[in-house]
């Protein structure tokens, strides 16, 4: 478990932790026969599983088990032998079972979200980031104020691969080039598709990112055109970088011939 998921998890957690203190003392001080005050237990074993998973809210559904026969025993007012009865069993199978079945279902959940957030932020058709997610990082990137690089990409001659040989063929070139920029960067970079035939990279490093591309691929029979900026010597701010960016990828498709 990283430390940010038991950051987002620790006022919940704290949450369940003081609900299992203070039924404990309201037991204590004020359970009498057929009261009930056990049942307050539920809402923790239901914290702690919304937070974690099965297991996690079978554990819970048995501390406040356990915790109900030390507070059997230490309460006056009941007989120390009821703390360990069949009532005391059904009693925890049910807090277990409650504890697992929310566990489940809240790790169901949790897993469905993370799943739709990561399809929110790839391009359905080459799997790498799209728009959003590299609007976020740019932005973030920008927050943190460190070095970094722009570079944006055209897929030259996308369109006659469209008309000639049709979509299908035009979407295998995206994945192509997709897959040969994912393989020429670093894990800490960011490869989006942000047009119907661009992409931008946001790297740390300064290599010669279209020539190395262009190797790979010519066995491909493609090529692409790329204009790069550098933050913060040419720009500030996100509009600025990518307009600046845009405008070098313009200038490179006027200057460099392209084999159609």
């Amino acid at each position: 478990m990283t430390a940010a998921i038991i950051h987002r998890r620790a006022p919940a957690l704290a949450l369940a932790g003081f609900g299992y203190l203070a039924v404990f003392v309201a037991f204590v001080f004020l359970e009498r026969p057929g009261l009930g005050i056990a049942h307050f237990w539920l809402l923790s074993v239901c914290l702690v599983a919304l937070v974690t998973d099965a297991l996690g809210g079978v554990a819970a559904g048995l501390l406040a088990a356990g915790l109900y026969c030390v507070a059997v025993v230490v309460d006056p007012r009941i007989p120390a032998r009821d703390a360990l009865t069949t009532a005391t069993g059904i009693r925890a199978l049910t807090f277990a079972l409650v504890g697992a079945v929310i566990g489940t279902y809240a790790h169901r959940n949790r897993h469905l979200v993370e799943r739709l957030q990561d399809y929110a932020s790839r391009d359905f058709v080459t799997g790498v980031g799209n728009v959003r997610a590299f609007d976020e990082a740019l932005r973030g990137r920008i927050a943190a104020g460190t070095a970094f690089s722009l570079v944006l990409f055209d897929v030259d001659a996308l369109r006659r691969v469209n008309e000639v040989h049709g979509h299908a063929a035009g979407d295998v070139a995206l994945r192509a080039v997709a897959d040969t920029l994912t393989g020429i960067t670093g894990e800490s970079d960011l490869v989006a598709r942000v047009g119907g035939d661009e992409f931008a990279v946001l790297t740390t490093r300064t290599p010669a990112l279209a020539a190395r591309a262009n190797v790979l691929l010519a066995s491909e029979h493609l090529s692409v055109t790329a204009g790069t900026v550098r933050y913060p010597q040419d720009a500030e701010t996100a509009d600025d970088l990518f307009k600046k960016a845009d405008d070098r990828l313009f200038t490179a498709k006027l200057v460099r011939p392209v084999a159609v």
